[in-house]
């Protein structure tokens, strides 16, 4: 593996005006492709395996011309203070408006709500629902801008209106902000750890340019592919991230090397062949984490690690070729000022930095460090037990929002439960008396404690399928919510033999707990398989068994104490305020399983750039502390720096106003920032501390299983040396020169 990098590093170097036009083509042809294609068709949300689900394909089935995940808009009417909906005026300014809304060419429905009972007890309030025949993302300007016409004539009327539902989404990606804010912290990073203009843009420069090749790409393949618009968002996220870290990592070594008096070609081919291979296998980590989101069974998932995947295997390649071949036009603007002024390589690097301090600190009491790092990390874990699984719709909104307002005015007016109904979907085929049958499942139901009404059954033109609308008494989101819809599933068997005919329960909220039920049971086994992988790629790495056990170890108290800190400020709303998160409740229901796939790529690597260094020191005869304390000298400022960016890049996205995005930001950069400082900078060198030399034991049967990949270089210090720069002719020192 080193061997075969060390040349393409040089290569790299070597052929740079090649590798560079390679890049600019591929990343021309990625965005002419991303201009042509078609926009990305909204591919909904679907999970095989659910009742949910299954009652929506049976909706489709039997109500030809009505898609079940249609787009609806509900439009809330509020009287003036005293007054009601129902008086004259403000009656036929109501009644005009649900006559405009149900002219639109994309309306499949318009309801009245003085004709289907849509108004309060106290007359002040009234709703109509819209029913679109696509679904959000394939409304037209015109569907929205009537929408918006609608509503700001009966403003103007005197009434409030607002309008909330599905048709409302914008869809949009996030604007830009996130982003720059984490660039622009990056670069002060970089320009800090490096003291080079040139050393702290190039990463920036690179990543960059990765990210474009990734972000065309899938804008390219998005409608062929079924994405969706927010399939790039982890893809930019974790794009952006890990390649500003890995060609940080090539970057820094190249330096390094340049210190130990190699010259520039000689150097990015070290630097390629070592960090190179870290980079590499902590590539690998972040694919297996990302692509094991396949297991959970959902599609919109699924596509989106795979082509976060994708962002990180082009990160990949563009630090080993591209970062290289930029080395290569400017090998000395790369170091440090003092060297570039004075025009001579410093010799090898001090012995006594803050890596080293710090390491030295670690191995005088490790068992104190260890203790304190676990039982820190471990309290902070505590509030995850008390972790409730939802999807945060319109309520978790901010009250600007006319959405959120719409919600509010609704729960006020009609009952908490008013903004979450259960779908009963009745299945009366084969039964005689079909409408006997659903009247039957209508008043137990409507008997179930919980449940506030239950509409008449509206059956479709066969006769044998029916629809009833359950108001339940509580929030959508309320755990009394969820053991509503179980109660009501249990009463299926009695009803089914008593009735011939079968139900299933169905709609946005049962939608939402049968989703944070087959994710909360698909996150072991997901676990379980990333993990796995894991465990036995970084026993190939470092030849060793308790190294990657260790590692496993540490991701997972550092995955649990961020789902912790999650729950303390969403769910608990502890500093929520500070985030600009005006509503707390339930934790988005794939947050776990995301949170748990990405922080496991990332983690390892940190564990992976760390502990290579500290496994190249012993693999050439330093001693197991001392091998701690050198792994640390080279490598702690660079994988700081490295955690640093990522924060920042993770945090920008807090600022965002979708809150499943602030959400992901804020449990990302936590999770960063509690693996790298204390899993890796602090409980990892105390456990090996502890450990000694038996921390690199490996029996010897599974150490001839498994297969031998120099990751340390260790086939480059026994290579002879071969730079033209150093020991060709005149004519090759040239060569190499130019």
């Amino acid at each position: 593996m080193a061997t075969f990098l060390y040349r393409l590093g040089r290569l790299a170097f070597r052929k740079r005006w090649y590798v560079a036009l390679v890049w600019v083509a591929v990343l021309t042809v990625a965005g002419l492709g991303a201009l042509k294609a078609p926009g990305a068709s909204d591919d909904g949300f679907s999970m095989l395996g659910i009742e949910s689900q299954k009652a929506f394909d049976l909706l489709e089935q039997r109500f030809p011309g009505i898609t079940a995940d249609g787009a609806t808009a509900r439009v809330v009417f509020v009287a003036p203070g005293g007054e009601k909906v129902t008086a004259g005026e403000n009656r036929q300014v109501i009644e005009r408006a649900v006559d405009e809304l149900a002219a639109g060419t994309q309306v499949a429905s318009a309801s009245d709500p003085f004709e289907g009972k849509a108004v309060s007890r106290d007359g002040g309030t009234a709703y109509a629902t819209v029913t679109y025949k696509v679904g959000a993302k394939e409304l037209t300007d015109a569907s929205k801008s009537r929408l918006d016409q609608v509503l700001h004539t009966v403003q103007a009327s005197g009434l409030t209106v607002e309008a909330g539902g599905s048709a409302m989404d914008t869809g949009s990606a996030p604007g830009g902000s996130a982003e720059l804010i984490g660039v622009a912290v990056a670069a002060v990073v970089l320009l800090i750890t490096f003291g080079s203009l040139a050393a702290a843009g190039l990463p920036l420069l690179t990543a960059l340019i990765g990210v474009g090749v990734s972000m065309a790409t899938i804008l390219a393949l998005a409608h062929a592919l079924g994405l969706s618009t927010t399939t790039g968002i982890l893809a930019m996220m974790l794009g952006l991230a890990v390649g500003i870290d890995y060609a940080l990592f090539v970057v820094s070594r190249y330096r390094e090397e340049r210190t130990e008096g190699h010259a520039p070609q000689e150097a990015v081919g070290l630097a390629v062949g070592t960090a190179g291979s870290a980079v590499v296998f902590a590539g690998l980590t972040v694919v297996i984490a990302l692509a094991g989101l396949t297991v959970v069974g959902i599609p919109m998932l699924s596509k989106m690690g795979l082509a976060a995947a994708g962002a990180v295997v082009i990160a990949v390649l563009v630090a080993l070729t591209l970062v290289p071949a930029f080395l290569g036009f400017w090998p000395d603007a790369v170091l440090g000022r003092k060297t570039r002024k004075s025009g001579r390589i410093a010799g090898k690097g001090t012995r006594n930095n803050g890596g080293s301090r710090w390491a030295r600190f670690v191995l005088r009491r490790p068992l104190s460090v260890l203790l304190l790092g676990v039982s820190g990390l471990g309290a902070l874990a505590l509030p995850a037990t008390g972790l409730q699984l939802g999807m945060p719709g319109d309520e978790a909104k901010p009250v600007s929002t006319t959405e959120r307002r719409a919600y509010d005015a609704l729960a006020e007016a009609f009952g908490p439960g008013f903004n979450g109904p259960l779908t009963i979907v009745v299945d009366a085929k084969g039964d005689a008396d079909a409408k006997g049958a659903a009247a039957a499942i209508a008043q137990q139901i409507r008997a179930t404690d919980g449940v506030v009404s239950v509409s008449p059954a509206r059956f479709n033109e066969a006769g044998d399928t029916a629809v009833l609308q359950a108001v339940p008494a509580t929030a959508p989101t309320d755990e009394k919510t969820k053991d509503l819809v179980t109660a009501i599933r249990n009463e299926r068997p009695a009803l089914e033999t008593r009735t011939g005919a079968t139900f299933e329960v169905t709609g946005t909220t049962a939608v939402d707990i049968d989703i944070a039920d087959k994710v909360q049971s698909a996150l072991f086994p997901y676990l379980a398989v990333v993990v796995g992988l894991a465990i036995v790629l970084l026993m190939v790495v470092f030849r060793s068994l308790l190294v990657p056990l260790k590692a496993a170890l540490g991701y997972l108290l550092s995955v649990l104490a961020s789902l912790g800190v999650v729950v303390l400020v969403f769910q608990q709303g502890h500093g929520a305020g500070l985030l600009g998160a005006e509503h707390t409740g339930p934790i988005m229901s794939l947050m776990p399983i995301f949170l748990s796939g990405i922080v496991f790529g990332l983690a390892m690597d940190y564990e992976v750039f760390l502990v290579s260094r500290m496994r190249e020191a012993y693999v050439h005869g330093e001693g197991s502390g001392e091998a701690i304390t050198s792994g640390f000298r080279h490598s702690a400022r660079v994988v700081v720096a490295a955690a640093l960016i990522m924060i920042a890049v993770f945090a920008g996205f807090i600022g965002e106003g979708d809150p499943m995005i602030k959400m992901i930001g804020f449990g990302l950069a936590s999770a960063v920032l509690f693996d790298a400082f204390v899993v890796r900078m602090a409980i990892v060198p105390a456990v090996l501390a502890l450990l000694g030399d038996r921390a690199w034991w490996l029996p010897k049967w599974l150490g001839r299983l498994l297969p031998h990949v120099d990751v340390e270089g260790e086939a480059l210090t026994r290579r002879p040396e071969t730079d033209p720069e150093q020991t060709g002719t005149a004519k090759d020192r040239e060569r190499a020169r130019a």
